[in-house]
């Protein structure tokens, strides 16, 4: 496909970048910590850590892992939210040469399990609240050592003792465990205060992380993202964003938790070349918290997704922030509705523009331009040194103006799965393009925009229905807070269309939607089943789960 993009990238952006720049993310942070010493890094609760204290913390974590006998390459699951501890542990592993496993610290003991069973992890820093389920599989796995943090480690005496003890004993969030062998926090940094961090010599093809994917759609899958893989999406976000942001003196939103890849490439690794701050949020669904949060704090970055720019919108003290430092707001992670979009810029003046990208490619792929070219309803142009095209099942490339399979290829494009070549093959031509499972379309200016997912398709007696197309009409729909909609069976036309829907008015009414939708969309495409819920099942990150709703449909049918 002709690189039409090319024509209308913003000015000032470079073409390429250059992945090979830094010879790995040990690089980047020595060289940031260096630059922005005195800087505030990290932000938590009213506590702060700067960058000279991030450097020296790290080190003795590094330290710490290097005496438990732990070498390069060895995998080590970190398992925690958004607080002061995750960083350290984080930058700690990279100095250290061992590939990082984020993992979900609201896991299942089964998911825990999988994930560390198939990663081969050998040890783990995992949050208080889920020691309790390590507990009941560390028998099964290769870990040899345990580190147990508590959300308020970090925050200094006596703000640490408090918030520790109320969480344990007043909201009771901790359950028991027993873990006899495990180390604090606190055992783990005074260890490596003691010996002195012998420096890892790495490279760009070294394994960085083994970030897990696919749970929601089959057996989570360990995407091999090497150093040379974030470098180069650090690099190519930091391209995008460099004209609009100052170094050393931004503020970034860390609301989207940290083992999550959109906010581990953009705000651990992207913020920190920057040698901007981030504002840790530990629990972005408490929404009175965390806008509580907003108002007490200037901003001037906020990387975020549409279900949660949503929920702040409708809290009713959203209009009490201030969103004048705000320069850049990007969404990502799943669909912007067009309905959020406008009503974000009529509320707060800024503007939300929509990236794309996946675990596999570490993961931006592309996004809309922040010079106010954007396109509402487009996920924008591919960022430097990345092609796209869309392909048939063949892999050939598809007529002009025809939608076709995402496909990608680029310098963050993952080295492939953790010990599964068979699904490897699947995902990844031999030519280097990555398969996305996306089916999206181009327009004349080279922005693409998403269709929808293959395996989310609606086929209704013959036409293909989106549900994206069918969630974006309804959610204009001034009663309508949340939408998903789904294709169940139908003995005539194979499947028909059924929207789940949350109020935002307790008025509305099934026939007042169908109305609505008879308005708005072609007879095949309109929902021929409509129920309402109270919420709606998502993941961790706040993405509508669609495949959880047919599976509830399945089973009540």
């Amino acid at each position: 496909m002709e690189k039409i993009w090319l024509k209308h990238y913003p000015k000032g952006i470079p073409h390429e970048i250059n992945p090979d720049q830094y010879s790995s993310l040990v690089e980047v942070f020595t060289e940031s910590v260096k630059t922005y010493a005195d800087n505030v890094a990290y932000s938590s609760m009213g506590c702060e850590l700067t960058y000279r204290e991030l450097d020296e913390l790290s080190a003795d974590f590094a330290s710490f892992y290097q005496q438990l006998g732990l070498k390069k390459g060895d995998r080590i699951a970190i398992q925690m939210p958004n607080v002061l501890q995750y960083p350290i542990a984080l930058y700690g592993a990279i100095r250290a040469g061992l590939v990082v496993v984020n993992t979900n610290p609201l896991y299942t003991a089964r998911e825990m399990r999988h994930q560390f069973k198939d990663a081969g992890v050998k040890a783990v820093v995992i949050f208080a609240a889920a020691a309790c389920h390590l507990e009941e599989i560390l028998h099964e796995t290769e870990i040899e050592h345990v580190v147990v943090t508590n959300v308020g480690d970090m925050l200094g005496f006596p703000k640490s003792f408090i918030v520790n003890s109320v969480v344990k004993y007043i909201k009771k969030m901790v359950p028991a465990y027993n873990l006899p062998n495990a180390y604090s926090f606190y055992e783990a940094l005074d260890m490596g205060k003691e010996k002195p961090f012998h420096p890892v010599i790495m490279s760009g093809q070294d394994l960085a992380f083994l970030q897990y994917t696919g749970g929601t759609t089959g057996v989570a899958k360990g995407a091999m993202l090497t150093h040379r893989n974030i470098v180069s999406n650090m690099q190519q976000m930091m391209a995008w964003m460099n004209p609009t942001l100052e170094k050393g003196n931004e503020v970034a939103l860390l609301a989207l938790p940290l083992y999550h890849i959109y906010s581990l490439t953009v705000n651990a690794f992207g913020m920190i070349a920057f040698g901007a701050s981030n504002l840790m949020i530990i629990n972005p669904r408490d929404i009175p918290v965390f806008i509580k949060t907003l108002k007490n704090n200037r901003f001037t970055l906020f990387i975020g997704l549409n279900t949660l720019f949503n929920a702040l919108m409708n809290n009713p003290d959203f209009m009490s922030i201030n969103f004048k430092p705000l320069k850049i707001c990007v969404a990502g992670g799943m669909a912007l509705q067009k309905a959020v979009a406008e009503k974000w810029k009529t509320k707060t003046g800024s503007t939300v523009v929509e990236g794309y990208g996946l675990t596999e490619t570490s993961p931006i792929a592309s996004v809309n331009p922040i010079d106010g070219t954007d396109k509402l309803g487009t996920i924008g142009l591919p960022v430097p040194s990345t092609e796209m095209s869309l392909r048939d099942d063949d892999g050939k490339e598809v007529a002009k103006g025809q939608p076709g399979e995402i496909c990608i290829r680029g310098p963050q494009v993952m080295k492939g799965y953790w010990n599964n070549p068979e699904e490897t093959k699947k995902i990844m031509w031999p030519d280097g393009w990555l398969k996305t499972g996306d089916v999206g379309m181009v327009d004349d200016d080279g922005f693409f925009k998403i269709v929808d997912r293959k395996k989310d398709m609606i086929l209704v007696s013959g036409f293909n229905v989106y549900p994206n197309e069918v969630e974006d009409v309804v959610a204009t729909h001034p009663k309508v807070l949340e939408v998903a909609a789904v294709g169940i069976p139908d003995e005539k036309s194979t499947e028909v269309v059924k929207i789940f829907v949350v109020k935002r008015d307790q008025s509305l009414t099934k026939e007042e939607l169908m109305d609505f939708c008879k308005q708005e969309l072609t007879g095949y495409k309109r929902p021929k089943e409509i129920e309402f819920r109270t919420e709606l099942p998502k993941t961790n990150v706040g993405k509508i789960l669609r495949r959880a709703l047919r599976d509830e449909h399945k089973t009540a049918g």
